[in-house]
């Protein structure tokens, strides 16, 4: 009987797998719940899986920011405008709330062609006025005659040189377009020993990169254990077959398999020498 069994272990082991794949395919299983521990065991198994897909997001995104992107300087200008000078030095109610009512008019006016034409013939600009227009933006506080001139370019020397000369322009100009002469220059644009880009912003980018990088990882490892049907352990058996385990093989390392060898030779040998 024993004999009968040996030889039909190999059929036994083959319907063994054939049944755990035929389950995993047709998701023909018991039904288990994924506790903290089975993730934990997961990420344990799968650590340098997580650590080097997540190394590489943030390695791609780090040569993409810093090699990649081109970094754009920001700076700015402010102008105080008011209407044109008259004698009385009192201003009234009136006329205050007149010239908060022009604020979005002299924004347009400083972004129109009428500006930026003498800007690029000044400055010698080769970009059109389109594009110079795009590199500007103007913005003001609110019930504040104050106008702030932001320029941004790729050059920050470059970007100084534009704010100064549009709001030079500016106050130069506007008396001849409107009924205002009185603009008065209160900050303009410096050149900074070190100036710092305000795009791309690379903490802001490696983060990102970083999160994405451990959510993308722990997907792509959640699918391979998922679509993994291979039986790696005794408890996967258990797990699919519910069925309790009688016994388990044990596997010779390479070692212990030379060492028995010998040991069989020897008693060999002695029970040839026994015979002789």
């Amino acid at each position: 009987m024993c004999l009968g069994i040996f030889q039909d272990s190999p059929i036994y082991i083959y319907n063994i797998f054939s049944i755990l794949s035929l389950q995993r395919t047709l998701g023909v299983e018991m039904e288990e719940t994924v506790t903290l521990k089975d993730i934990l065991v997961i990420l344990k198994k799968r650590f340098w899986t997580i650590f080097f897909i997540t190394l590489f997001s943030v390695a791609c995104c780090g040569i993409f920011t810093f090699y990649v992107l081109t970094p754009i300087y920001q700076t700015s200008t402010q102008l105080l405008v008011n209407q044109t000078r008259t004698q009385e030095i009192q201003f009234n109610y009136s006329d205050i709330q007149t010239n908060l009512q022009l604020i979005n008019t002299y924004n347009v006016i400083i972004k129109s062609p009428a500006i930026l034409d003498l800007v690029r013939e000044e400055l010698q600009l080769s970009m059109t006025t389109e594009e110079l227009n795009d590199k500007i933006s103007v913005d003001s506080e609110q019930n504040s005659q104050v106008l702030t001139i932001f320029v941004e370019d790729n050059k920050p020397e470059m970007a100084v040189n534009i704010a100064n000369k549009t709001a030079e322009i500016f106050q130069r100009e506007v008396s001849t377009i409107m009924n205002v002469d009185n603009v008065t220059i209160l900050a303009k644009a410096v050149m900074k020993d070190r100036p710092i880009p305000i795009k791309p912003q690379p903490i802001l980018y490696l983060s990102l990169s970083f999160v994405i990088g451990v959510v993308l990882a722990f997907g792509i490892v959640l699918l391979i254990e998922y679509f993994d049907s291979s039986v790696k352990t005794e408890l996967d058996i258990e797990k699919t077959l519910d069925l309790p385990l009688l016994g388990v093989v044990a596997s010779i390392g390479k070692q212990e398999e030379i060492r028995l060898q010998k040991e069989l030779k020897k008693q060999v040998k002695l029970r040839t020498d026994g015979f002789d």
